[in-house]
């Protein structure tokens, strides 16, 4: 199992930049699979915690977490900002975390907890010059690569 922690050991700076997208607002997107299989996209808030883990929550007995305690699967999406229109390679990018998610004991509240472990990091930027993105991701068995598509 690979953890956020894992991410920050092998390739730090990469990490930071995943993480400050992931924190340049409060809410983000999580999607998960309805016990049809169907996708269900959910507002969630992610949190990068003191220990080295990456977590995520949400109330008692929500359909997010009944989803996730099924089949572990999740994809998360940080907060969106547009590239700034004139000047679209000052854009920070876009950041993406697929994996699975454990759960963890509950809140006092009954809330759910899930640790996350990670199989795909994903960040797109806007190349320079602003002809083509940039796209890094990194998996645990091949690590860190970076592509242009134009």
């Amino acid at each position: 199992m690979t953890w956020w922690s894992d991410l920050v050991a092998s390739e730090p700076d990469f990490a930071a930049r995943v993480r400050a997208r992931f924190e340049v607002r409060k809410h983000g997107t999580m999607a998960t699979l309805r016990r049809d299989g169907s996708p269900r996209i959910s507002g969630t808030e992610f949190d990068f915690s003191a220990d080295g883990q990456l977590r995520l929550g949400s109330m008692a007995g929500a359909l997010k977490a009944l989803d996730l305690r099924r089949d572990p699967r999740v994809a998360l999406h940080c907060p969106t900002e547009d590239a700034p229109e004139h000047e679209p390679t000052t854009w920070d990018g876009d950041a993406k975390i697929a994996g699975r998610a454990h759960e963890e004991p509950p809140g006092e509240d009954g809330s759910h907890r899930f640790r996350i472990e990670l199989t795909e990091v994903v960040l797109t930027r806007v190349g320079e010059p602003a002809d083509h993105l940039v796209i890094e991701s990194w998996h645990p068995d091949r690590g860190l690569r970076r592509r242009e598509r134009r």
